[in-house]
């Protein structure tokens, strides 16, 4: 399957879901992609391919969505995998960045022991809209020394101009762009 069939494939399973979450919105709803086997293995496979070979130590991926998309791609890179979480929902002590939403602020944690000094990390996520999310777990990372060799995304929408947001913490890999 050449690239543009693959990404032609994914992006028919994505739905568009007007007003979600807050009037205005068009929410790019990925849900039905999970539920498909082979679009699935696909989506992960393309995400992942552009890090193979690069001697990736561990993915990082933040609660929750970043979770479902960082465990493959860790497992297809031979990779471990680091969750960036909520606050108050890992056991030691933590790195702590609070970042802006469109609609207010978030927090994100991260083990301070969770990453050794010069590992190769790879950043994963479903989506990358205004870039606040992951910039502040790249923040995170960057905290304890790690080197981000990428950022890996399924959907990216451009319009928003997030990657601008990551520059510092490397390229921005985007399997579906809107």
């Amino acid at each position: 399957m050449h690239n543009e069939e693959a990404v032609a494939r994914l992006e028919n399973l994505i739905r568009d879901v007007p007003d979600f979450p807050k009037a205005g919105v068009i929410y790019k709803d990925f849900t039905p992609l999970l539920g498909d086997a082979g679009a699935l293995a696909l989506a992960v496979e393309l995400m992942a391919n552009p890090y193979r070979g690069k001697g990736i130590d561990l993915v990082v991926g933040a609660e929750s969505r970043g979770f479902i998309f960082g465990i493959a791609i860790a497992q297809a890179l031979s990779a471990g995998f680091v969750p960036v979480r909520k606050p108050g929902k890992l056991p030691r002590a933590v790195h702590r960045a609070q970042y802006d939403l469109e609609y207010g602020t978030d927090t994100l944690e991260i083990h301070q022991d969770a990453l050794a000094s010069g590992t190769k990390v790879l950043m994963v996520d479903d989506l990358l809209a205004t870039g606040g999310t992951m910039e502040a777990a790249c923040g995170l990372v960057a905290k304890t020394g790690a080197v981000i060799e990428g950022i890996a995304v399924l959907i990216e929408l451009e319009f928003l101009e997030g990657s601008k947001r990551l520059g510092d913490f490397g390229d921005v890999h985007s399997v579906l762009r809107y």
